[in-house]
């Protein structure tokens, strides 16, 4: 046995040896494919057309009879958001989750997010409710108003849980598979809270737990399961700087078929590289200037090893790609139904943050003003007590001076953010 070889097998050999606390040898539940794999479902061309519980389950407007509105069909004459003579879902502004536009109400809102309970990222377990009593997640918690759904996935990695839950925005609770067994399934629509850490991802929401696997965005990984779906570093948030992540890839077959569903490294410095596991010979390369083919990638080696590096200034979204093992190596390569690459929306900066801007609409509430998405109104997150800082605004460090009125009811109040 050469050299490299050696290696690629010591490798596969220690590789779980090596694991962060919690890490997982594939996906807790198998992920199947789901029909978003962008956080924010940029990429949904399903066919929901009717909004979630909290817009009443109503009929979503056909995107060519929205023309008073900032997006219809006229607004996307190349379909790159995939509007047209439908009324379904979708994502054409970089929101959080798809939504679409409905008859006006006495209360003037004139859009609502849909609710799909398939238009999630693998590794994405569900909206749960959490009443505090137990608490759905019964590890260790913590809070912090710079919470994103990688800082909570970190934090729990660390403590050697299997499971994430993002709660309020803010806080962060740790669990395992035993507590999900007792857990209530909520609306996806529930989990609406924006993330006080990004204005791009939700973390839960009013007594609602968004659960997360925390293998999700790991730096490595021994991945065994017939099909599944590896995250780049750090994911749903950028990749950063310096990063040297490895994970090795071997599901049952004598093939493999890798699909990726996005793919945005900073510039060609930041690469990532696919190598036979028994040999190390380097089967295939990508970086900034050269991504990924569009459709399935089928490699004839029963184990493989992925390796990806970024540079000093590495900072991109980075990449999420499924894979699943072919028991025969001439076995068609078509990809599994439901994996069909579908270009992103991009994003619109002035829709994904609460940002001041100029001539932007304002509303007032509890005696502070807010700034409001331009596509209409929308409702923000509440903070976790009356007088806390709320989501969206204009003046405080946090860029959120939204208090909430006296007597608001609360679902469950936690606890102000310590940091995590």
């Amino acid at each position: 046995m050469g050299t490299q070889a050696l290696q690629g097998f010591l490798f596969l050999l220690f590789l779980p040896l090596l694991q962060p606390p919690g890490a997982s040898a594939g996906s807790l539940h198998s992920p199947g494919l789901s029909e978003c794999f962008q956080v924010n479902g940029a990429d949904y061309r399903g066919r929901q057309n009717r909004t979630g519980p909290r817009g009443a389950g109503r009929p979503c407007l056909f995107w060519d009879q929205t023309q008073q509105h900032s997006y219809s069909s006229a607004s996307d004459p190349q379909g790159r958001w995939g509007l047209g003579a439908h009324n379904f879902c979708r994502n054409p502004d970089g929101d959080v989750q798809p939504w679409c536009y409905v008859a006006e109400t006495e209360e003037g809102v004139y859009w609502r997010y849909c609710d799909i309970p398939t238009c999630h990222m693998p590794g994405y377990l569900g909206c749960f409710v959490d009443s505090g009593a137990p608490p759905a997640l019964s590890g260790p918690s913590g809070t912090s108003t710079k919470l994103t759904v990688q800082v909570c996935l970190r934090f729990c990695r660390m403590k050697g849980y299997q499971l994430a839950g993002v709660e309020a925005g803010y806080a962060c609770f740790c669990g395992s598979e035993s507590d999900l067994a007792r857990g209530r399934l909520a609306p996806a629509t529930d989990c609406d809270q924006i993330c006080f850490g990004h204005p791009g991802q939700l973390c839960g929401g009013d007594g609602r737990l968004g659960v997360y696997e925390v293998s999700v965005g790991s730096c490595q990984g021994n991945w065994t399961a017939p099909q599944g779906v590896i995250y780049s570093p750090d994911f749903p948030d950028e990749y950063g700087p310096d990063r040297n992540c490895s994970w090795a890839l071997g599901p049952p077959g004598a093939a493999l078929e890798l699909t990726f569903r996005l793919f945005e490294l900073a510039d060609p410095r930041d690469r990532l590289e696919l190598r036979d596991a028994a040999s190390g010979s380097l089967l295939r390369a990508f970086d900034g200037a050269r991504p990924p083919p569009p459709g399935p990638l089928r490699l004839g080696t029963a184990a493989l090893l992925l390796t990806f590096r970024s540079d000093a200034r590495g900072h991109a979204q980075g990449f999420a790609l499924t894979y699943r093992g072919l028991q025969d190596a001439a076995e068609d390569p078509a990809a599994p139904e439901g994996s069909a690459q579908t270009p992103a929306a991009p994003l619109n900066g002035a829709n994904v943050s609460c940002s001041p801007r100029p001539g932007a609409p304002q509303a007032a509430m509890g005696g502070a003003v807010c700034w409001l998405r331009e596509k209409g109104p929308r409702r923000w997150g509440l903070p976790g007590a009356p007088g806390e800082a709320g989501l969206c605004g204009t003046d405080s460090p946090e860029g959120c001076p939204c208090p909430a009125p006296p007597g608001t009811p609360r679902l469950r109040v936690l606890p102000r953010a310590t940091g995590l």
